[in-house]
């Protein structure tokens, strides 16, 4: 920094205003420094940088998703994003696939990265780990799944009624005997979803049936051949609710392979892209994902300025989006 504000004939402080991108500095000043920088290849060291403040903030924070290839995790992690820019604050991402020795290898380096703070989406189911660190002045807010042996912020959807309003829906239309394809039982949002799906047989005096109830998919393919697997059995369902939209996925490609998609109804969670485009469209239960994102951004930041108050609890409502295929009445 001395050698740029040597080259430019400005003052160190004039520099540090520049590349903190400062609004009040002179237009030819910044200018000449932004010049003396290119020239001379600088590029600030934000780590050291974190050292001399006093709040020893980094501009930096930490968001762990499930898999970034995902769309939920990709529209989390892009909402994040946008709001950090704001404040000139970098994002550091990383996949957890739904591993907690990942998630603890994971919050450890960007510990030792001084991020400012952290939005994970939780693979373990125990987070005391965490504490030292949180103790230490690290804000955690948990999206999508609460934490678990630790009292931290999170923001989620209301998984269980959202489950619950689209089996209504499909029963409303007619049908009886509907199958379940649930993510891994071990995850809190697919625990819920189950409920939800529970609640709505019996408060319509329905019997679940194990045969058409399979959880522990992770994958389109596991989704498609588990259909496909249900619709060759002697008594198959006349409708299906996916848990989540890779499942759906699945559930759409075995429906058209079996040219059945006319007759099987099919209601998923969570939209997905050109869902609306099939045919028929995909009827699905629609969480606010960029809500969640901005919610979660919002309550670190706000923590991160120093806010101490009590742990916040942010529910999210779903919306049920009805395009045909979860309003197929049951053909037998």
């Amino acid at each position: 920094m001395k050698d740029v504000a040597a080259l430019a004939r400005v003052s160190l402080k004039t520099v540090s205003r520049v590349i903190n991108d400062e609004p009040t500095v002179n237009v030819e000043l910044a200018a000449r420094v932004r010049q003396a920088a290119e020239q001379l290849r600088y590029q600030p060291n934000f780590g050291a940088s974190a050292l001399r403040r006093r709040d020893g903030r980094s501009s930096t924070i930490g968001v762990l998703l499930e898999d970034l290839s995902n769309p939920f995790s990709a529209t989390i992690f892009r909402t994040v994003e946008e709001v950090a820019n704001q404040r000139s604050v970098s994002v550091l991402g990383g996949s957890l696939d739904e591993s907690p020795g990942r998630e603890r290898q994971l919050t450890t380096s960007l510990s030792r990265h001084r991020v400012d703070g952290v939005i994970i989406v939780p693979a373990s189911h125990d987070h005391q780990y965490l504490r030292q660190e949180q103790e230490a002045g690290t804000p955690f807010v948990f999206v999508d799944r609460p934490p678990s042996l630790l009292r931290a912020d999170q923001v989620r959807s209301n998984s269980r009624e959202g489950t619950a309003v689209a089996v209504r829906h499909l029963i409303e239309v007619g049908h009886r005997r509907i199958g379940y394809l649930g993510d891994a039982s071990t995850i809190f949002t697919a625990q819920e979803r189950r409920w939800g799906y529970l609640d709505a047989l019996e408060r319509a005096g329905i019997s679940a049936d194990d045969a058409i109830v399979v959880q522990d998919l992770r994958t389109i393919d596991a989704a498609c051949d588990t259909v496909s697997r249900i619709l060759r059995s002697k008594n198959p369902p006349t409708a299906f609710f996916t848990g989540q939209n890779l499942l759906t996925m699945g559930a759409v490609r075995a429906l058209r392979g079996a040219a059945m998609q006319h007759e099987i109804a099919l209601v998923g969670f969570d939209d997905f892209l050109m869902a609306d485009l099939l045919e028929p469209a995909v009827t699905v239960v629609a969480q606010d994902v960029a809500a969640m994102g901005r919610e979660a951004a919002r309550i670190l930041f706000q923590r991160i300025d120093g806010d101490r108050s009590e742990p916040y609890r942010v529910v999210i409502p779903t919306e049920l989006i009805t395009r045909g295929s979860g309003e197929i009445p049951p053909a037998r």
